[in-house]
């Protein structure tokens, strides 16, 4: 591991947040007790970074040394804010286009997903604060820079976001290969949030009932889905090709 990405210890991490170091993922050990554990978590609190409580055998696998039941790793980029990006498309006077990873946990199909969306100009990827694919040296490797490039938000709830979006106008659409509708009866000229999920668990079921749209891209029968970057591409330069 490159031990330059990660920090460890409750005073290191909490000088960190302190200083404004863009944190990505924060472990703490189950039951820490402790005036500096309080501090901690008052900081992660104000810096809108919930911590993933873990076992200790957890944190001896990542580090070797007294970790003091706290690693906390460095984000490669810094995050973008939804609000930001919203205002400045109307400003623009530019149809929205937005990607939600949902579960999307592989650091190659993250990558692969960015490199696409960077090429198209879309606007941002909304990833969850849990269960998403950390941006590691390896996906902005994968994602030849587009993580870089392209914004990328992170939400603590992805379901309140779609409502979000919805208030401003944009149109939610869940790619799933359980759908009727064929990818091509989007309308790309609208703006957009396409919705896409990991290939073990797909999209959240009440996910699926928020989005205003389900579509599927077609496969014959001796192949039941495409791999989650791969459909992400057609998808995208669909949007592209509608809007050219």
């Amino acid at each position: 591991m490159n031990k330059t990405k990660v920090i460890y210890g409750i005073r290191p991490v909490l000088e960190a947040l302190k200083s404004k170091v863009n944190i990505d993922k924060i472990l703490l050990q189950d039951s820490l007790q402790g005036v500096l554990i309080q501090e901690l978590k008052q900081e992660l609190k104000r810096a809108n970074i919930r911590p993933q409580y873990v076992p200790v055998n957890r944190l001896n696998a990542i580090i070797k040394g007294n970790h003091q039941g706290v690693v906390a790793y460095i984000s490669e980029i810094v995050y973008a804010d939804l609000d930001d990006i919203l205002l400045d498309l109307k400003q623009k006077n530019s149809p929205a286009f937005f990607l939600l990873l949902d579960k999307i946990t592989d650091v190659r199909n993250f990558g692969a997903i960015a490199r696409t969306a960077a090429a198209a100009n879309v606007d941002a990827i909304i990833i969850p604060s849990w269960g998403a694919a950390r941006i590691n040296e390896d996906a902005i490797k994968t994602s030849a820079g587009g993580l870089l490039k392209v914004p990328v938000v992170k939400t603590d709830n992805l379901k309140t976001t779609i409502h979000t979006l919805h208030q401003e106008g944009i149109t939610t659409i869940c790619a799933t290969e359980k759908a009727k509708d064929n990818y091509t009866s989007l309308n790309g000229n609208e703006p957009l949030a396409v919705i896409l999920g990991s290939e073990d668990k797909g999209i959240d079921p009440d996910i699926l009932k928020l989005a205003r749209k389900q579509v599927s891209i077609p496969v014959n029968d001796a192949i039941s889905s495409l791999n989650v970057s791969v459909a992400a591409g057609i998808i995208i330069y669909e949007v592209l090709r509608q809007r050219n």
